[in-house]
């Protein structure tokens, strides 16, 4: 179930080279345009990658549009979304740092036992972004804004797996 917890933490960034206020303004920006779409992202995500749709017990061995409308499905997308709200939301501030990292940390540590591969983490960064690239107002600025939060951010998560 936190699965897509620990993938969605490919979204922010920032302890190696953190994100300067400006990087964290596209990427806030950028994500507040797609926030309130919880279901389809979640849904994007599986569509792409089946295998991450599998580590899901709910989920696993569905058919995607079987579960797509469904309360669990929109309850649990609602939770990561959520999830990557704060972590968003905390970027851009140096006295942050510490929390993303506690945050990113904590979910890698938590979900080790369910076997999250390194690839699957790429997988979900691949999905994520060409949802967000087709969603949003999307430039180099915004994409290399993301792709430093996705790199700082992966360092953490994988190291924790």
């Amino acid at each position: 179930m936190k699965f897509f917890a620990v993938l969605a933490l490919c979204v922010v960034g920032a302890i190696a080279a953190p994100l300067t206020a400006d990087e964290a303004s596209l990427v806030q920006s950028s994500w507040k345009q797609v926030s309130h779409n919880e279901v389809d992202i979640l849904a994007a995500v599986f569509a792409a990658y089946p295998d991450i749709q599998a580590k899901f017990p709910q989920f696993a061995g569905k058919d995607l549009a079987s579960v797509k409308d469904t309360a669990a499905f929109a309850t649990h997308a609602t939770r990561i979304v959520s999830f990557l709200s704060e972590v968003i939301a905390l970027s851009g501030n140096p006295s942050n740092a510490a929390a993303v990292g506690a945050l990113v940390s904590k979910l890698g540590s938590d979900h080790h036992a369910r076997g999250v591969s390194a690839a699957q983490f790429g997988e979900f960064r691949t999905a994520l972004v060409s949802y967000l690239s087709n969603h949003v107002s999307w430039g180099d600025n915004v994409a290399a804004a993301w792709n430093k939060a996705l790199d700082n951010t992966m360092s953490i998560a994988v190291a924790h797996l």
